[in-house]
């Protein structure tokens, strides 16, 4: 297993903080697979998330977003006792949570054939899009000789 020391960035960098523990999470969540999933770009701003959720109900999956953090949970009740004489579908509890970066929102949720369908869209607030700043300082008179000339 490969560690990373993170402390000679720790002394020279402020305000990467956000960075390094999403390094480390991201090689945590690599020892654990279950449940499988995809991630899609779908556009420029807009991305899909499929988890393989097969033997759970749309009653038994919690996705909760809050802050840069989407979290999935299964909890799978048993209702019956069967016996099984081979069990290959995983019904497992499990907890999968993903990392998104800023501005990037969860818009819906949605559980088709046993995959969950979780849609999310980066949606840049205006005051932070780039725009055209005027520049002064030539006297309103010059501006209106200028426009004269070029007529």
């Amino acid at each position: 297993m490969r560690t990373y020391d993170f402390s000679p960035l720790w002394r020279s960098t402020i305000g990467f903080d956000r960075l390094f523990d999403l390094a480390e999470a991201a090689h945590r969540a690599g020892e654990d697979n279950y449940p499988p999933y995809n991630i899609e770009r779908l556009g420029d701003d807009r991305y899909q998330i499929s988890l393989a959720v097969a033997g759970f109900s749309p009653d038994e999956i919690a996705v909760t977003a809050e802050q840069n953090v989407v979290t999935i949970e299964g909890n799978k009740s048993e209702k019956a006792e069967r016996e099984f004489l081979y069990r290959g579908i995983s019904t497992r509890s499990f907890k999968r949570q993903f990392n998104l970066a800023d501005y990037v929102q969860v818009r819906s949720a949605a559980f088709d054939n046993g995959l969950l369908k979780i849609e999310l869209v980066r949606e840049i607030p205006e005051a932070m899009k780039p725009r055209r700043i005027a520049i002064n300082g030539a006297p309103a008179g010059n501006v209106q000789q200028i426009e004269a000339k070029a007529a």
